[in-house]
């Protein structure tokens, strides 16, 4: 079946024609005529760091290949259609259990293969320290171990495409080299790591940076510190948390400044509760959390954060609305830029997958293709 979606480009304004022939991109074309009316089309969204969404979650001891399924079925309602499951610090066979329902969902459903690259692994091998931990079970961090990693991989099916480790840990730069010989990306993150620790890190082959700026101390030393290193590095492409809670904006701005746009991805970091109604929640990592109207996810009588819980369209909107960056460039860092590392996804052109979505004026979904497949319903 072929279908053409009119809209407006968003580096230009200027309408366009994408014609989709089943689950693929056939033709991109200029299309004369007034634009003002007319939805803003984009690329599917890509997020590199999804523990969970929509109660849904590749988390915990009871996580299944359904569970995964469903997860993704969401995340594309919500616009993102590349979707990267991250497993978090647990028991080995915990992380086990959730990296085998993963490649068992992509084995059961086209739609979830296609839209799962490759899997994240958040931790074990982060600081214990409270504050570069964040909600990661303190009991269950532990050292680099490359026996470890490879079970992982023989349970994935070879599907480890990410690593965030903080290289404080002693062999963390023989680790990160084994990781990258392999073709895995070793991120720092979580970490306590001193600046040479993380020079130590980028030497060996580090490339990326999870959720600068948060999973650090409420309080560092004003310089140096690991998160100036990080935004330093150039090697390291940075991914930020916009949804508003975990960055403020003037320093999601700095940060988006000193390391340049090409370098910087937005992620969403969302966790199970992500979409669900405002309330009070207990989890199995967090505990007794407060979700508010806002997106905010919190630590029951705290004002710590618990988790993300906004979906990646929301960080599109808030760096557009207040940042005041332009929604070409806000679009890029959902897109283009993190596609960059899942095989040039994130792309409006001829033979890529039909992954499209409609924006309105106020940046609202008006229509999610995944595959060429409508995501709303």
């Amino acid at each position: 079946m072929t279908e053409t979606l009119t809209g407006r480009a968003t580096h230009s304004g200027e309408l366009i024609d994408v014609v989709v022939s089943g689950d693929v991109i056939e033709r991109v074309e200029a299309r004369p005529g007034d634009g003002s009316d007319v939805p803003w089309l984009l690329p599917g969204l890509v997020d590199l760091q999804v523990n969970g969404w929509a109660g849904h979650d590749v988390n915990g001891p009871q996580v299944t290949a359904d569970e995964v399924i469903a997860l993704v079925r969401a995340l594309a309602a919500s616009g993102t259609t590349t979707v990267v499951p991250t497993v978090i610090t647990a028991t080995q066979e915990e992380i086990l259990t959730s990296l085998r329902a993963i490649t068992a969902a992509r084995h059961q459903d086209a739609q979830t293969r296609a839209a799962i690259p490759f899997v994240h692994i958040e931790g074990p091998h982060i600081s214990a320290q409270d504050g570069p931990r964040g909600v990661h079970p303190a009991q269950e961090v532990r050292g680099v171990d490359r026996g470890e990693f490879e079970q992982w991989q023989q349970a994935a099916e070879g599907l480890v495409g990410i690593v965030t480790l903080s290289p404080h840990h002693e062999g963390a730069p023989d680790y990160i080299r084994s990781l990258v010989a392999d073709g895995v990306i070793a991120a720092i993150g979580h970490t306590h790591a001193s600046p040479e620790e993380i020079r130590a890190a980028v030497a060996a082959g580090a490339s990326m940076s999870t959720h600068l700026g948060n999973g650090a101390h409420g309080q560092i030393t004003r310089h140096p510190n690991y998160i100036w290193t990080q935004l330093d590095e150039d090697a390291l492409t940075a991914c930020f948390i916009a949804d508003g809670h975990h960055l403020p904006a003037d320093t999601l701005r700095v940060m988006l400044r000193a390391k340049g746009l090409d370098n910087s991805v937005l992620v969403s970091d969302s966790v199970a509760l992500g979409g669900q109604e405002p309330g009070e929640y207990r989890t199995p990592v967090g505990g007794r959390v407060v979700l508010d109207a806002n997106g905010r996810l919190s630590e029951y009588g705290t004002p710590f954060l618990a988790g993300a819980a906004c979906a990646l369209h929301t960080g599109v909107r808030t760096c557009v609305q207040d940042l005041g960056l332009s929604l070409a460039d806000a679009v890029r860092l959902a897109t283009v830029n993190p596609g960059r590392f899942t095989g040039q996804r994130g792309v409006l052109a001829p033979g890529q997958r039909a992954d499209l979505v409609l924006l309105d004026d106020q940046l609202a979904i008006q229509r999610v293709l995944a595959g060429g497949r409508d995501a709303l319903g």
